[in-house]
Order: C-alpha cells, then structure tokens, then sequence
C-alpha cells in the first residue's frame, strides 16, 4: 500500500519522537515508523525504569562529559539545551526533579510517564505513525525520494535516520542505520559498547558474586595511567564488574584493542592511609587472640573477607597478636587498592550505549542534515556521539532530534 508523506522518521526512540513532534509541529507532514507496539521502547527502560532526561548543567558541562566529538554539537545544544528540555518536558505535564550529580528524573520515578507523553504529543501533533521498519531508503538524482517498508513504499522528500545503536537489540536496536548510511556511502565508526559492565580474570570477582559495594571509590587506569576516578556503588558478577561506578568507567576506555586496563577500588575512602591503619589496630587489639581470618567482620563484608584474606598474603590461621607492622601495612593498602585487572568489556547488546556510528564530519551540525544526500537526516545514537551516564545520553537524542525535526524540508515550510 504506497502513500506519501513529506518526511519518513525512522525509529520511535528519543530522537525519533522529538524529531517527528517538531517537524509536525513546523506543518510538515511526518509519518513515524516503528515496529514496537509502544513508542519509546528504550526511553522506558533507561536509569533502570526512571529515565534519566537530561543533566541539569551548562553547555560548558555537558562538553566535558562527551568523549566522542563533542564540538559537533554546540549548534545542537545551543538550539536545545538541557534548560530548553527540562521546560519542554514540564510544560507538557511531566514534573521533574534534580538528583546527585544534576542528574534529572521525573517526580513519579517512572520512565513510561515520559515515553507516553511522546507518544501523545505526536498524536497531536498529527504524525502519521505506522507499526513497521524501512527496508530501504530510496533516492533519484542524489536526493531523497521515498521509503520502502513491507508494506508499500512511502514517497517522501525526507528521511531522518533515527534508528539508535547496537544496544538493548529487543528494543529495535540492531544497527539498521548503519546500513541505511552505508548504503550512501558515509563512514561508520566502529561501534562498541560503552556505559556496559566490565570483565575479568580475575576468579575472585565470581566468587563474590551478587556481592555489591557502596561508597566506594573506583579508579580506572589506562597502561597504570589514571584516566577516571569516582566515589559510587559497584557490583561484583559472575563476569567482573557492574553498577553505576563500572558503567562511567567503561566509556572512558576508548583504546580497547591497544591498552591495558585495571581497576583499583578503594573501600575506605573516607579513611587515609594512617586513620585506615590505627581503625585496624584497634580490631586486632580487640579479636588479639583470634586468628586472622576471623578478625575482619568489622572492617569488610562477609562475603569479601575470603578474598582479602587470601590476596593479603598473611597466614589465615595466624594469630592477631602476631602480625608483623609490614603485613598490616600491606593490608592496609588492600583496603585502599583493591585490584581488579580488566579483560574486556560486555557484549555490545548488553551496554546501554554504542560508542561510533555515523561519521559526523559528514553530517552538518547546523541541521542534522548529510553531506552526501539532500534531504538525509540523522540523529540520536546512530551517530557517532555518546557521553558519560548522568542524563547526557538522552540529551543527545533530544538536541539532535529537535535540530533535524527543525530543519526538514526549512525552506518550503515555516
């Protein structure tokens, strides 16, 4: 069944929706195409069913939290900035509020409260939104002419590529964009998984599995070179690493098949090193006469206390009152360097973002529009930009998305 249409968004996700509701907004005639029975599918499920929207910070913040190329977006950010989404999404009924680390969630904690509301305003606003995928983008004379779906070709005179990453492939996610650019001959950036779980060696981290840290201090370091350090709660796994702190941790690891990465946790952070050892005199004074591997209740989990025992290297049948300055010295910097050597990281399909994409030297930042092909747009994920955990993500799809819903088919539509 053949239609027609001035723009044809592909992809439902954040970028997608605030691309389709600002273009029709304009009176551009915008069909969405998205196979999930729910729009948003990824936007429900991120900052663990809360969504984080955005980080309550200025343009000068938000650079620094964006590894990839960040310059690419001033024009974006400028044009719609974390203040501009926090108004949005409040003059349309979602309250929100600001958390540690200006991370911005809405009131109700409850992330579908924002994909619903999407949905609704692209009702409103007259998007035509269609439950399929594009198979193709068509062009004539190096211009966008229609989109092919299962169901009939959509003739149109724009497309905006809005099809995420790699990332959470149940959401729809599988790297469709890719193809679609490809196809025009624009560059991919390999894409890899950043803000994902992190694996190990090391057998210890399986023993303690199910085994969670909180206030604790993670330091990343890159050929023993420190290239990240935060206080936050991990998670030991079967595999390595988890938690807000190891996700940060791994989007700085940007020379993956090159370098060598380690983790050094330290588990008493608010304790320098001469406070940490008169804390553990006092626990020997106390348990003198117990044996080393039973005097650690006190300073350390149940569940971590076999593994420091044995990384400590002191007799576990040791008396207390034995242990020699050197030993408990060297224990000392066990509870402030606990070591975790890092192999790799999670499959792609279980990070929350793709680093790479489309390559933005192709794209122009004043109007998401490609370089190659009048009339291609691209925005979210499936370019090549992604930023720390905080909110900053999300903020990407949104300037994005507004930027291109902004700059479809401009000069014919006010």
């Amino acid at each position: 069944m053949n239609s027609n249409s001035d723009l044809v968004v592909i992809g439902g996700g954040a970028a997608g929706l605030m691309c389709a509701i600002t273009a029709a907004d304009r009176g551009v005639h915008v069909t969405l195409l998205d196979p999930n029975k729910k729009l948003g599918r990824k936007v429900r499920i991120t900052g663990k069913g809360r969504c984080n929207v955005t980080n309550n910070c200025d343009i000068k913040g938000f650079m620094e939290n964006i590894p990839s190329d960040g310059r690419f977006l001033y024009s974006a950010l400028n044009r719609l900035s974390p203040t501009d989404t926090i108004s949005f999404f409040e003059s349309h009924g979602v309250k929100l509020k600001t958390e540690r680390g200006n991370r911005v969630f809405p009131v109700s904690d409850n992330a579908n409260e924002v994909a619903d509301m999407l949905e609704r305003l692209c009702i409103e606003s007259g998007v035509k939104i269609l439950r399929t995928t594009a198979k193709q983008i068509l062009t004539e004379n190096g211009a966008v002419s229609a989109v092919e779906t299962p169901d009939g070709i959509i003739k149109c005179r724009a497309a905006a590529i809005c099809t995420g990453g790699m990332s959470y492939p149940l959401t729809g996610s599988k790297g469709d964009g890719y193809k679609f650019a490809k196809e025009f001959g624009h560059n991919i950036i390999q894409p890899r998984a950043s803000l994902v779980p992190l694996e190990s060696d090391d057998d210890y981290c399986g023993q303690m599995q199910g085994f969670s840290l909180r206030n604790v201090t993670l330091s990343l370091y890159e050929n023993d070179k420190l290239i990240y350090k935060e206080l936050g709660e991990l998670l030991f796994t079967h595999f390595g690493l988890s938690g807000p702190l190891v996700l940060s941790a791994s989007s700085h690891m940007r020379n993956r098949d090159k370098a060598v990465y380690s983790v050094r946790i330290d588990l008493k952070p608010a304790l320098d090193e001469k406070k940490l050892d008169a804390r553990i005199l006092r626990d020997f004074e106390l348990f003198s006469n117990r044996e080393f591997k039973n005097s650690l209740e006190k300073l350390a989990g149940k569940t971590m206390i076999p593994v420091l025992i044995k990384l400590s290297g002191i007799p576990p049948e040791k008396k207390v009152n034995t242990i020699t300055h050197q030993q408990r010295m060297g224990l000392v910097k066990l509870f402030k360097e606990f070591p975790v050597s890092i192999s790799g990281t999670r499959p792609i399909e279980e990070a929350i973002v793709t680093s790479g994409g489309v390559d933005t030297k192709e794209v122009n930042p004043r109007t998401m529009e490609s370089k190659l092909v009048e009339g291609l747009f691209f925005a979210g994920e499936v370019l090549n930009l992604d930023g720390y955990t905080g909110g900053f993500n999300l903020q990407i799809a949104w300037s994005t998305g507004y930027v291109a819903g902004k700059s479809v088919l401009k000069d014919e539509i006010l």
